[in-house]
């Protein structure tokens, strides 16, 4: 990796879950890091000199000196075999069978649950609570959701024996229902407050964001 802090681009509104996750990852690696923030709705993100670098065009992208990587999963992975743990801290479990099912939880959360994610979006976490009860198609993603971070979670308070990259993500997808008021079994409501207070978690629920619909001037 390079002496020199990495950049981390993402969006102006502070509210993407792939950014999310590239930015906890950096915060869990306890290295410096820089985080530019793009305005998509300008399309800053197809500015030649961005997309040179990302090559897709798309946020997150992560710079290392010569080298840059668009995609929240690449990035992580990119992340853990540069900053490997012991010397940094591990965003995957050490067992082969403990990775797996982290990449399996990265992989579903990013590819399933379609009206969900419409009815609960992402800026509703962190902007305007939307208050529209879920229609059919959102509680059969909400229930699945439930059932199966139920099932990963448990007793442990983490999906494996350790927090990893995956805790983060399930937290994220559990927030659009618990930041909406929509009802959540006790043990999850638990789960999901405390990776809320987790210092790399709450470095990003704090940041300062745009008030809704406001203008993004550049």
């Amino acid at each position: 990796m390079p002496d020199r802090p990495l950049t981390l681009f993402g969006e102006r509104k502070l509210d993407s879950p792939f950014v999310f996750t590239a930015f906890v990852a950096l915060a869990e690696k306890r290295v410096p890091f820089e985080l530019r923030l793009l305005d998509l709705s300008a399309g800053e993100q197809r500015a030649a000199p961005f997309k040179a670098r990302s090559l897709t065009a798309r946020v997150p992208t992560l710079e290392a000196a010569s080298f840059a990587v668009s995609e929240s999963l690449a990035i992580v992975e990119y992340l853990e075999e540069t900053l490997p743990p012991p010397a940094h801290p591990a965003l995957f479990p050490a067992d082969a069978e403990g990775r797996a099912r982290v990449r399996q939880v990265l992989g579903w959360l990013r590819t399933d649950l379609p009206a969900l994610r419409r009815a609960r979006p992402s800026d509703s976490i962190f902007f305007e609570r939307v208050t529209t009860p879920l229609d059919d198609a959102a509680q059969k993603d909400a229930e699945k959701l439930v059932g199966v971070a139920s099932e990963l979670v448990g007793a442990r308070g983490t999906i494996g024996a350790d927090w990893s990259i995956a805790d983060a993500d399930l937290a994220f997808a559990l927030m659009r229902l618990h930041a909406n008021g929509d009802p959540l079994p006790a043990a999850l409501v638990r789960y999901v407050e405390a990776l809320w207070q987790r210092p790399s978690i709450a470095a990003w629920v704090t940041l300062e964001r745009p008030a809704p619909n406001a203008v993004l001037r550049r």
